[in-house]
């Protein structure tokens, strides 16, 4: 039998129960292998298991909460757009650099341009990056190669980000990103591309969900259904970037689905809301493109919560609209640009990320929960949404090992 270990002298934000924050003031944590087996005070910690710890690691009064989860990225992709966003500051909307042959298609140029190795350097320099922040979860989407073959090769680059460091990666299949240049004008003949791909890469084991850009410079409504329902024939759940620029009625058409998520939500309306809890699909918000994009329709979050409709967090890091690369400073621009409290910044990027991706084994401290969790040089868990161009992560365990960079 693995041996346990002992995490003591920690202030503790479980993220579990009804207290705020879960919180635990003099707290303990036991591990076994992989798994987290007891949480609570030290006062309360069982004489049987306490004979049993082999390792034992004094945190030193230190901040104690679940490893981060960045529920919505596009880590693997080729070159980078920095021009595009001298063209915003100059006046030039989103939609119209998009338009002009902008935007996610120069992306997949850059893409299908870059080999398999220098995909794989650049997504694992920026994936270090996020664990610094000590995410160890990451969702990766494909969709900036929008071929058979380039979408398998993101995808194959994006598990091998799984597979050779210590970061939990969830694969999603974004082919319905955008419309590739040999397809122009065939927007319906694509997405039947898109649908007949979907079997031969899910045969692969390079998919863990689909998702779709349902927008008016994205997919329809009834293209975006086409594509949930080839997920569906396979059993796979579905994800939804919904209601971003405009309301296209997206997220009752995912929720119709059972969807996982909706992410973006800027322009969601009281109808999507309803559909969303009833399938209790997640809300996943994104404030770096809407910092990044200056945009000033803010998500319903009053909403959202008068429904109680989840609300994740995430960095949607990506080299168009976010390229931002710490979850940390996600926290601090959800909680100044959309109002939320720093407990509900925590759980979004917590708990509530981990159900965004259909993962109920992490985001909270109890026992049976996966051991991911990141010690904080800080004493009170609200530091994490208020301090921003610092990192307080003083050390991050990554399925009961820590983990070093």
């Amino acid at each position: 039998m693995t041996a346990l270990t002992l995490w003591r002298n920690a202030k503790l934000a479980t993220l579990q129960g009804s207290t705020p924050w879960g919180w635990i003031e003099d707290g303990t944590l036991l591990t076994q292998g992989d798994r987290i087996v007891w949480v609570g005070e030290a006062s309360a910690l069982p004489a049987a298991q306490a004979k049993q710890v082999e390792d034992e690691y004094d945190l030193g009064g230190a901040l104690l909460t679940p490893g981060l989860v960045d529920c919505h990225t596009h880590l693997v992709y080729g070159g980078q757009r920095a021009a595009e966003f001298e063209q915003r500051l100059q006046g030039a909307s989103y939609e119209a650099i998009a338009r002009a042959g902008g935007g996610i298609r120069s992306t997949v140029a850059a893409t299908r341009a870059a080999s398999d190795e220098e995909l794989l350097a650049s997504a694992t320099r920026r994936a270090h990056s996020l664990m610094a922040d000590g995410v160890t979860t990451v969702e990766i989407k494909s969709g900036y190669g929008l071929s058979e073959w380039d979408e398998a090769r993101c995808l194959r680059v994006a598990r091998t980000l799984g597979q050779t460091l210590p970061l939990s990666v969830r694969t999603t299949y974004l082919g319905a990103h955008a419309l590739p240049p040999e397809f122009a004008g065939r927007t319906d003949d694509y997405v039947d591309a898109v649908c007949t791909w979907m079997p031969a890469l899910h045969a692969q084991g390079l998919v863990d969900a689909v998702d779709a850009f349902c927008e008016n410079i994205g997919f329809t409504p009834a293209q975006t259904r086409r594509v949930f329902e080839a997920a569906r024939a396979l059993g796979l759940p579905v994800k939804l970037h919904a209601e971003q620029l405009s309301d296209q009625g997206g997220a009752a058409l995912a929720a119709e689905f059972g969807a996982l998520s909706c992410d973006h939500l800027e322009h969601l309306s009281e109808s999507g809301i309803r559909a969303m809890h009833t399938a209790g699909t997640v809300a996943v918000l994104l404030p770096g493109a809407y910092y990044f994009l200056r945009d000033t329709t803010l998500p319903p979050i009053d909403a959202l919560r008068a429904h109680g409709v989840p609300m994740a967090i995430a960095t949607d890091h990506n080299p168009g609209t976010s390229p931002g690369l710490s979850l940390l400073l996600m926290l601090n621009m959800a909680c100044t640009l959309f109002r939320l409290t720093p407990e509900e910044a925590l759980r979004g990027a917590t708990v509530h990320g981990a159900r965004a991706l259909g993962l109920h084994d992490r985001g909270t401290l109890a026992a049976g929960q996966r051991a991911d969790f990141c010690v904080w040089d800080l004493e009170h868990p609200n530091e994490l949404a208020y301090w921003f161009g610092h990192n307080p992560c003083r050390r991050t365990i990554a399925g009961g090992l820590e983990r070093t960079l």
